[in-house]
């Protein structure tokens, strides 16, 4: 078991938007390597008191997801012995509402584009078998109520 741990901090800044009597969410997130960005509520969700350039968590929950099924489909070619030349994947997530009425991102869809390079590459039915266990090994992916879709892209 490892535990792992992110600073969030938010400060009132002391101004008021004049027009919309709204404070900025505009907060950091300090990852435990040090590294520190902006985020903020999305521009989508909540348009007076965000920041277009920074990260929202809407962004940061589909990017985890993507992340992690990577990851996890990187270590389940290298034990198969494909070698991954690259690997982009244009995921898209939707916030919905759930089975509770609350709102939440409903559905997230990966579509994962991989090149493989030398001898040894796998057949389609293969890369579909690496996407299922990559999906039943991602811990982000066992950890969330999100139904989740690959869609490989070839």
């Amino acid at each position: 078991m490892t535990t792992h741990s992110v600073l969030v901090q938010w400060e009132h800044s002391g101004q008021v938007d004049a027009a919309s009597k709204k404070v900025s969410f505009v907060h950091q997130w300090t990852f435990d390597g040090g590294i520190t960005v902006d985020a903020s509520p999305s521009p989508l969700v909540m348009p007076l008191v965000a920041k277009e350039d920074a990260i929202d968590p809407e962004e940061a929950f589909i990017a985890a997801i993507a992340s992690c099924h990577m990851m996890t489909f990187l270590t389940v070619a290298e034990k198969q012995r494909f070698v991954v030349k690259s690997y982009r994947d244009d995921a898209t997530g939707t916030l919905g509402e759930n089975a509770e009425g609350r709102t939440a991102i409903t559905d997230v869809v990966l579509r994962p584009t991989i090149r493989f390079s030398g001898d040894n590459t796998p057949s389609s039915a293969m890369i579909d078998k690496m996407h299922k266990l990559a999906h039943k090994h991602c811990f982000i992916a066992n950890s969330v109520s999100t139904n989740i879709v690959i869609e490989a892209q070839s």
